[in-house]
């Protein structure tokens, strides 16, 4: 174990100069959309179930956002392992039109669905009345939030380029000045001070979007202003080399990564789904989890781009042997760290939703369901990095089955049936939906052991 260890300092450390800076702009991101979410919360706990479901839906979104990216992203890592600045070029473009085309394609669904979407989230047991206001409270949101969808897609095409090209400090910048733009004005429009109207959680709609417009002109100003650190915008918008045979290799490997991110993520809705027929209580503290999980995870979710773009860079290069010998070793590490942070999760779980405005027995059953998730949190962790490890060398297939596969497969069905089924509450219920996630480690680290994703996309 000391030799191993010994042998993996030198890719320890290039981890955490790639993760560090995405995890202080995912830190930050996550911390203040915590006090976003407490700061909603003190509005109502209606509002807040209203704007919870919204995120869950926004979330479907984002992540088909981030899976065209990232099918993309693995060309453009290898491309700049290679030092071929025009095929970096031509992968951006490529990211720029999916950031339309899935902008259009998403405002469709919402401006057509919202409501039926909406609700599904409203099946469980509530009084009377509370139903139609927390649909009405969120209706009322996703119409503002929509708004922030184009500019949210174009900047993830920049963010991620930049990333992938070894630059992480100004996508990191961008990220953290969007999201204080975001707490700054949620506190002037949601409660209405410095004069302004106090719009509630239409505020923090309206905060969010104006962040987003931040965010991409943060990205866009920068990268069109320093066009010799960064070859590939030169002619960016002016011409272009995307041919026919790479448009359609880049989707090859997109399109599965992209429907897995809808499947993965209309799967996490589904399960959210599931628990919510327990009760508009478990909205509610449902909603508390997912803040609060979501700023301790971080770190594993941070360590998993660093493992796709530190891995993608060395297959680019042609060092599959190094590839093969730093993914267990980054893997370790992953896990390893985790643990730590877990312990912390459930130590300060009872403290977290005591800072909420809400009911007592919601604060008691969100500290519950935060030590529940923060047990399984090396197991998240391990999951993570092979999913970002199977995808580096573009076997996108493979991390279809291994990620939205097996959501749709087992754990939806597993939720799907306890909570229609069954009486199980919903703190077993949820332990018993997360202990499946042991088989997909073991599905992982086989996959891994095989080296199947030790592939080179580029020529």
């Amino acid at each position: 174990m000391i030799k191993f260890f010994k042998s993996g300092l030198p890719y320890f450390r290039r981890m955490l100069v790639v993760a560090v800076p995405i995890m202080i702009q995912s830190g930050v991101t996550n911390f203040v959309s915590m006090l976003d979410n407490i700061m909603v919360g003190q509005v109502g706990t209606l509002e807040m179930s209203g704007v919870s479901i919204v995120n869950q839906l926004m979330v479907v979104f984002n992540l088909c956002i981030f899976g065209a990216m990232s099918g993309a992203g693995i060309f453009t890592a290898q491309f700049y392992g290679k030092k071929d600045d025009a095929g970096v070029k031509n992968t951006m473009q490529y990211k720029l039109m999916f950031a339309l085309l899935l902008t259009a394609v998403g405002i469709a669904a919402f401006v057509t669905s919202g409501d039926r979407l909406i609700g599904a989230y409203l099946q469980g047991e509530a009084a009377e009345g509370e139903r139609e206001l927390v649909a009405s409270y969120a209706a009322e949101y996703l119409q503002i939030m929509l708004t922030g969808l184009l500019p949210f897609a174009l900047s993830q095409a920049y963010a991620s380029t930049l990333r992938e090209t070894n630059d992480r400090v100004i996508p990191m910048i961008s990220t953290v000045t969007a999201v204080f733009t975001n707490l700054i004005l949620n506190y002037i429009l949601i409660f209405g001070h410095f004069g302004a109207p106090a719009m509630g959680i239409n505020g923090a709609a309206v905060a969010t979007v104006i962040s987003r417009f931040v965010e991409l002109a943060i990205l866009v100003v920068w990268a069109h202003t320093h066009k010799g650190k960064y070859p590939f915008i030169r002619s960016l918008f002016s011409s272009s080399t995307l041919t026919r045979e790479l448009l359609g290799k880049i989707t090859l490997i997109s399109l599965p990564l992209l429907i897995n991110e809808a499947l993965w993520s209309a799967g996490m809705a589904m399960l959210n789904q599931c628990y919510s027929v327990r009760g508009l209580d478990v909205v509610a503290a449902v909603n508390i989890l997912s803040t609060i999980s979501n700023v301790f995870n971080v770190a594993f979710v941070s360590f998993g781009s660093a493992i796709g773009i530190i891995l993608s860079q060395m297959l680019g290069a042609g060092e599959k042997h190094q590839a093969k010998k730093a993914s267990t070793r980054l893997l370790f590490f992953a896990v390893a760290t985790t643990v730590f942070i877990a312990v912390t999760m459930i130590i300060f779980a009872p403290v977290f939703p005591k800072i909420y405005k809400t009911s007592d027995e919601i604060r008691t059953l969100a500290a519950t369901l935060i030590s529940v998730a923060a047990l399984f949190m090396p197991v998240n962790a391990f999951t993570n990095a092979c999913y970002f490890t199977l995808r580096s060398g573009g076997k996108t297939v493979i991390t279809f089955i291994f990620d939205s596969g097996f959501v749709w497969l087992v754990s939806v069905p597993l939720a799907f049936i306890l909570s229609r089924f069954t009486s199980v509450p919903i703190v077993p219920m949820y332990f018993i939906i997360l202990s499946a996630d042991i088989i997909k480690c073991i599905l992982g680290f086989t996959f891994m052991k095989k080296g199947v994703w030790l592939n080179t996309v580029v020529n």
